[in-house]
């Protein structure tokens, strides 16, 4: 087995601001403000289970090995590796972002950071959830602001 350090990144050493996810820390609305503005009682945000997933995912046998154990080439951010990145980014870049809107913004960061995708291919991601919300929805934009913007 080999050490894992094929994708580690000295958060501590390179924390850089990114100007996309520095946009929606700034507009963008917690999971706490929505669900109490549309009655919502369940206090998981929808897209909580995904990003459980998602990290999961991205730690391959390290979710389930010794991380001094696991396998560099079966992992993409190891489990031990991603949440010592969440823990420094949410006391510092992210501190003023309530959980778990702080942990989706710390994913999103250290994905960027490791070249997993750019800030471009986020921005067109979240563009295109948008336009499928307003074909799902309404052909009025204002109704889906809420979900990308403060009021």
């Amino acid at each position: 087995m080999m050490e894992s350090t094929k994708n580690f990144v000295d958060v501590k050493a390179t924390f850089k601001s990114v100007s996309l996810l520095d946009e929606i820390k700034a507009k963008g609305r917690s999971w706490k403000d929505l669900s109490a503005q549309y009655g919502v009682e369940n206090p998981e945000p929808p897209w909580k289970v995904t990003l459980e997933t998602t990290c999961d995912l991205l730690a391959g046998d390290s979710c389930y090995s010794d991380h001094n154990e696991i396998d560099a080439n079966d992992y993409s951010l190891a489990a031990l590796d991603r949440r010592n990145e969440e823990d420094e980014l949410s006391a510092s870049l992210y501190k003023d972002v309530p959980y778990p809107e702080n942990q989706l913004l710390s994913l999103a960061h250290s994905m960027i950071q490791r070249g997993h995708f750019d800030e471009n291919e986020l921005k067109s991601c979240m563009a295109s959830i948008k336009e499928r919300l307003l074909d799902e929805d309404s052909p009025d934009e204002s109704n889906t602001t809420f979900l990308f913007e403060k009021s």
